[in-house]
């Protein structure tokens, strides 16, 4: 079973940019999808990006879509997810969740009920 720790979030005014890091353990990545899902106070969980297994096919919500950008590294066992030209409604919690690859994933990319596991989150926060 796959644990998944976030880290790189933090406080950056508006125009600014992070480096979100989603580092895995007791499994290897290769044989994962990945996915970035955000929660805002009082919202639901909302899909981000997403990224298949070989890393060929990435999805976006269209609000970040040009800003940020989804990659992994297999021999890291990490994915991360690239904010540029934040803004303050980018300002939650962001987590990351892995899900064995699978055909349907390309289908299925944006639902988080589509993901086994999932990180604790780590808090961005936008001021304007």
């Amino acid at each position: 079973q796959v644990q998944l720790v976030e880290s790189g979030g933090g406080l950056v005014q508006a125009g600014g940019s992070l480096r979100l890091s989603c580092a895995a353990s007791g499994g290897t990545l290769i044989t994962y999808n990945m996915g970035w899902f955000r929660q805002a106070p009082g919202k639901e969980r909302d899909f981000v990006a997403a990224i298949n297994w070989s890393g060929s096919t990435t999805f976006y919500q269209d609000s970040v879509k040009g800003r940020f950008t989804i990659s992994r590294d297999d021999a890291k066992n990490t994915m991360y997810l690239q904010l540029n030209s934040l803004k303050p409604e980018d300002t939650a919690v962001y987590c990351c969740a892995a899900v064995p690859k699978s055909p349907r994933y390309y289908y299925t990319a944006k639902s988080p009920a589509s993901y086994s596991f999932w990180g604790q989150g780590t808090q961005v926060t936008v001021s304007s």
